[in-house]
C-alpha cells in the first residue's frame, strides 16, 4: 500500500535560529517533508517556483521586503497557503487581510518550542487543504490611518436599525477558526453601530485577541471590546472572548446577561471554544438568541450550535464555497444545527434580515 504523500514545506525566516528550530520540528512530524528554506521575500520567491511547496511558514518581519509586501505581490497570482510566524504583533492581520490563512505565535518564556511546533505541524497540514482566498476589499493596514478612515466611514454609514424593543431582547453568538479573523470583519463591517449585542470567539493565541477587538472596533460601526469577566452585555456592543480563557454568558436577572471569562479546561479541543459560549447560551438565555458558526478546522461549535437551535435559535452558517477550511461550518450543516447558509459576504444580510423580522 502507497504511503501517504507528506505535506511539502518551505520554511521562510530571516533567523537562523528560528529556522533551524521550525525545520528540524517540522521534519518530524510524520505528514510533513521540509522540502527547502528561505532566509527572505527574494530567497523565498526564486526558490518556491523551483521547489513547488504545498504550504509555506512566513515570518511577518524580515529586513528588505517584509512577509505583508511579499504576500500582496505573490498570492493575487500564485495562492498558496501560508501559515504566519509572527511575535506579538498587530500587522499579522495586515498579512491574514492580504491572504495568509492562519498564524502561530512565537515562543515566549510562556510557551515551550515543543507546544510551538506541535501548533505549527498541525496548522501545516491543516492548511495543505484550505482554500486560499484573495482579499474581498482593499486591506486595511495597522499603518494606514487613510484605508482605516475609509473603513470607518464606510461603516458608519450604515443604517441603524433603530428602536425596535425587540432588539433590546435578542443575543449574538459568532464562531470562528482558520480563516476567521477575516471572514468575521467580512461579517461586522456591514453591521449597524446599534447591533444588539454579540460574542464572538475566534480561535487566537493570547496577546492576539485585545488587538483584534482593537482592530475591529476602528474598521466597524458597532463598539468591539475584548471581553473582561463579568462585563454586561449591552446594545451596540459586541465582545471578543479572550484567548486562553473560557468564555459563557451568565444571566444576572430578566433581560440582563453578563460574561464569564475565566481559566478552565479545553472544551472541544479549544480555549476558549465557540462549543462553550453556545452551549452557555443554550442553556442560560431566555430572551431570543442567534447562533453565526464561521470558516475553521475541526468541528468546535457545531453541537453547541444544534443545542441553540433547539431552544429556538436562529443559526447561520457559512457556505462551503466561500470557507476557507469548510470544517467547523461543514459539521453544523451536517448535523442539522444550520437553518441558513450564506457566503461570507452574505451572513450580516441574512442576520439582518432575521432581526428586522422580530417584533
Amino acid at each position: 500500500m502507497q504511503a501517504p504523500k507528506k505535506v511539502r514545506v518551505l520554511v521562510v525566516d530571516d533567523s537562523m535560529l528560528a529556522r533551524s528550530m521550525i525545520t528540524k520540528g517540522l521534519s518530524a512530524h510524520p505528514s510533513i517533508e521540509v522540502v527547502g528554506f528561505a532566509i527572505n521575500a527574494l530567497d523565498a520567491k526564486n526558490k518556491l517556483a523551483q521547489l513547488k511547496p504545498d504550504v509555506m511558514t512566513m515570518d511577518v518581519e524580515m529586513p528588505g521586503m517584509s512577509g505583508i509586501d511579499f504576500l500582496k505581490q505573490y498570492l493575487p497570482s500564485n495562492p498558496l497557503p501560508v501559515i504566519l510566524v509572527s511575535s506579538l504583533n498587530l500587522k499579522v492581520f495586515d498579512a491574514l487581510a492580504v491572504g495568509a490563512v492562519d498564524f502561530v505565535r512565537k515562543p515566549d518564556e510562556q510557551q515551550s518550542p515543543d507546544a510551538f511546533l506541535s501548533a505549527l505541524a498541525q496548522k501545516v497540514v491543516m492548511a495543505s487543504k484550505a482554500k486560499v482566498r484573495r482579499p474581498l476589499t482593499a486591506a486595511p493596514t495597522a499603518a494606514s490611518g487613510r484605508l482605516a478612515t475609509a473603513g470607518t466611514a464606510a461603516a458608519s454609514s450604515i443604517p441603524r436599525l433603530g428602536n425596535n424593543p425587540a432588539l433590546d431582547r435578542v443575543i449574538i453568538g459568532l464562531g470562528a477558526s482558520t480563516g476567521g479573523t477575516e471572514a468575521t470583519l467580512e461579517v461586522m463591517k456591514r453591521l449597524p453601530a446599534d447591533i444588539p449585542p454579540m460574542v464572538i470567539v475566534q480561535h487566537m493565541p493570547p496577546g492576539f485577541t485585545k488587538m483584534y477587538a482593537d482592530r475591529l472596533n476602528r474598521l466597524c460601526a458597532m463598539e468591539v471590546q475584548e471581553a473582561q469577566n463579568g462585563c454586561e452585555m449591552r446594545r451596540g456592543l459586541a465582545y471578543v472572548a479572550p484567548a486562553d480563557l473560557q468564555c459563557r454568558i451568565v444571566r444576572i436577572s430578566s433581560g440582563r446577561y453578563t460574561l464569564s471569562c475565566v481559566p478552565g479546561e479545553k472544551v472541544s479541543g479549544h480555549r476558549p471554544s465557540v462549543d462553550a459560549l453556545f452551549f452557555s447560551m443554550a442553556e442560560t438565555v431566555t430572551c431570543k438568541m442567534v447562533g453565526i458558526i464561521m470558516t475553521g478546522m475541526g468541528q468546535d461549535g457545531a453541537e453547541g450550535l444544534l443545542a441553540m437551535r433547539r431552544k429556538g435559535a436562529y443559526t447561520i452558517g457559512q457556505d462551503k464555497e466561500s470557507s476557507v477550511v469548510y470544517g467547523m461550518p461543514g459539521v453544523a450543516h451536517k448535523i442539522g444545527a444550520v437553518m441558513v447558509q450564506a457566503p461570507c459576504e452574505g451572513v450580516a444580510a441574512a442576520l439582518l434580515r432575521h432581526l428586522s423580522s422580530l417584533h
